[in-house]
């Protein structure tokens, strides 16, 4: 087991996590963050993350700053892996802009890595699009 994936104590890595962002954060924010991720990591315990619909650029989460949005995709992403290692990091892709993805630190200093990370959204992008034109030629809903 590597130092990230270590748990300290009877604590799970995600509780250490939010203890460390409590002292960091504004309080405010602290709160925000957790009204968005207490639903999440309750899922996360109770074993039903797949019924769960969760986006964070949803319209319901639109107020959250930047900087929150990070930290909660940090506290799922330590939730559900264990790991204390990962980081948001921004990749320009072409054909959707930058966009913001979670990983571990390993894969976020490996530019071929991300490059091949990047091509693996713009193809999904492309893809997605195919089946939105499908979806409005044929008369069905494209909100997917």
């Amino acid at each position: 087991m590597s130092d990230p994936e270590i748990p300290h104590g009877d604590g799970r890595p995600v509780d250490m996590y939010l203890d460390l962002l409590r002292i960091r954060m504004e309080t405010e924010d602290y709160r925000l963050l957790m009204r968005v991720v207490e639903p999440v990591l309750e899922a996360i315990d109770e074993e039903r993350l797949s019924s769960l619909d969760f986006a964070l650029d949803s319209d319901a989460n639109a107020h959250l700053p930047q900087e929150v949005r990070d930290e909660v995709a940090l506290v799922i992403a330590t939730a559900v892996t264990g790991r204390l290692d990962n980081e948001v990091i921004e990749l320009d892709v072409d054909e959707t802009g930058p966009v913001r993805i979670v990983t571990d630190a390993t894969t976020a200093s490996d530019p071929v890595r991300l490059s091949e990370i990047a091509d693996y959204i713009k193809e999904r992008h492309r893809q997605t699009e195919e089946l939105r034109g499908i979806a409005e030629v044929s008369g069905l809903p494209t909100d997917f």
